[in-house]
């Protein structure tokens, strides 16, 4: 068997389409037999994308791909999970009617039938759960729940799932368990794993105890570092991510202008990768504890030091300057683009989570947004010369329409006639709230293909267009997997300038058919 359909999903992945069985068999084999360049799995409800380190890998494995005979599916063997729950959820009443039976053999169908992990996505450790028995689709909540506790277990479409972290969803909620399905004190941090078996068993409430924890000794603060007296809207530490994690749900986040982050770097004699500050919209104020180098690039502010006898100087983005032992760095608020970005000697010394110091918005991994008080540690200097003055790309200032280059989605030919050209010929615009997540755009709506796609893989610059006809184009920290269908993908050369859109901005959509 040959796969169903292969299809590029950005410069860098390769979807292959198959039957929903052979999903978990496709994503087993290459996992065990991986094709040249690979460097990710993400598998989904009837797919598997394949990320690759370069364009010319994906290029070559596309072709690779196409002529490989997919396994036949076979019945999950990894571990098996057994999870305890209790069966008291909100929308258990509401699940019995829609399957024409009461609570109790609501609960019979959920802890008799045997489970195995298709895939994770949403959030980091949400394992996407099918049964080998068929059965009737759960219709989802009509509206979402903003918050859904962590252990809660739900039922959607043919799914199954236990929500592993505190988070928003749609799914009918009929229970709730105390297992630790996640944790970053274990590896993997995630306990259902691609090919798991679960087995749920009911449970009577127990009456837990709560611990209180040990008070923590008090940390001095660094005595190298950078001092927060401001944030503005938001200020972040970042640097270039955390890859290698998507099958388990964690998205690579970072820099969201990964360019201004190396360019940062690279003036202050810092390794491309070290982290720094990403700050929204300007406002932040920094006061050095002992002496630093420092360079600010990406969207363009003023930048003012002011001495602590008084005395102030303007300096320059693009160029490395020093800030003696408390000298104020101001950064004004941005007259061009959206995000700066500050890098200095030694890069922020944050501790990492899961070999990265980003601060990912929606997974909530990494450190906590910097507060006004902080102290950011400052790492050891490196035996390296700080750069020469560069110039800093123009960001964009709003004040014309900013065009994106694009090329067509792994699922554009589901979209009616003419939907491509819409995207294209139509005026876009950026709303407020856009963040590191999705760049939510306005205009007229886009037409849409009938029903829905499976959950799959996403890649930064992906165009989803959901129910509203709106569409999102997904930044650093979009989640892992996504149902909506993609029309587009923002060429790689260009996602820098996807971060860097001011809000209310207008946005124009350009073709580019020869993807690298």
């Amino acid at each position: 068997m040959t796969p169903n359909d292969v299809r590029r999903h950005g410069a860098r992945a390769v979807r292959v389409r198959v039957d929903p069985g052979a999903v978990e068999a496709l994503r087993a084999q290459l996992a065990a037999e991986p094709v040249r360049g690979q460097r990710e799995l993400v598998a989904g409800g009837e797919t598997v994308t394949v990320l690759f380190d370069t364009p010319r890998s994906a290029a070559d494995g596309e072709r690779t791909l196409s002529a490989m005979a997919v396994p036949e599916p076979v019945a999950a063997h990894g571990p098996l999970v057994e999870i305890g729950v209790v069966y008291a959820g909100e929308d258990l009443s509401e699940v019995a009617r829609q399957l024409g039976t009461d609570e109790s053999g609501v609960v019979r169908m959920h802890t008799e039938r045997a489970w195995s992990v298709g895939f994770l996505g949403f959030a980091p450790g949400f394992a996407y759960l099918r049964s080998t028995e068929a059965g009737p689709e759960i219709a989802r909540r009509t509206s979402p729940r903003v918050r859904v506790p962590a252990g809660a277990v739900g039922l959607a479409g043919e799914y199954s799932a236990v929500y592993p972290r505190t988070s928003p969803g749609g799914w009918q909620l009929i229970g709730r368990t105390d297992a630790e399905l996640w944790s970053l004190d274990r590896d993997p941090p995630a306990v259902l794993v691609p090919g798991a078996r679960v087995r749920f068993l009911a449970v009577r409430e127990r009456l837990v105890v709560p611990v209180v924890p040990e008070q923590s000794p008090a940390v001095s603060p660094p005595e190298r570092g950078l001092a927060v007296r401001e944030t503005g809207l938001q200020s972040l530490v970042e640097d270039l991510g955390r890859p290698g994690y998507a099958a388990i749900g964690v998205t690579r986040s970072g820099a969201a202008d990964r360019g201004a982050l190396r360019q940062a770097n690279r003036l202050v004699g810092n390794p491309a990768g070290a982290a720094g500050i990403e700050n929204l919209g300007g406002g932040l104020e920094l006061v050095a504890a002992g002496e630093q180098v420092v360079a600010v690039t990406g969207a363009y502010a003023p930048l003012v030091v002011e001495a602590p006898d008084g005395r102030r100087r303007t300096v320059e983005p693009g160029r490395p300057f020093a800030l003696d032992d408390g000298d104020l760095l101001e950064v004004g608020p941005v007259t061009a683009g959206l995000r700066v970005v500050i890098a200095v000697r030694g890069g922020v010394d944050v501790p990492p989570v899961l070999g990265s110091r980003s601060t990912d918005t929606l997974a909530h991994l990494g450190p906590a947004p910097i507060a006004a008080g902080d102290v950011l540690p400052v790492g050891r200097a490196p035996r390296t010369a700080v750069g020469e003055t560069e110039a800093v790309p123009v960001a964009p200032d709003g004040a014309r329409p900013t065009v994106l280059d694009v090329t067509p989605g792994p699922d554009a030919q589901l979209f009616p006639d003419g939907v491509w050209e819409h995207l294209l010929d139509a005026p876009w615009e950026v709303t407020p709230n856009s963040d590191r997540v999705g760049v939510r755009l306005t205009g007229v709506p886009l037409g849409r293909p009938e029903g829905e796609v499976q959950s799959q893989a996403l890649v930064p610059g992906a165009i989803q267009v959901p129910p509203s006809g709106e569409p999102v184009v997904f930044g650093v920290d979009h989640p892992t997997t996504g149902g909506y269908p993609v029309l587009a993908v923002v060429a790689e050369h260009h996602l820098d300038r996807l971060a860097q859109l001011p809000l209310g901005s207008s946005v124009r959509f350009a073709a580019r058919t020869n993807c690298p």
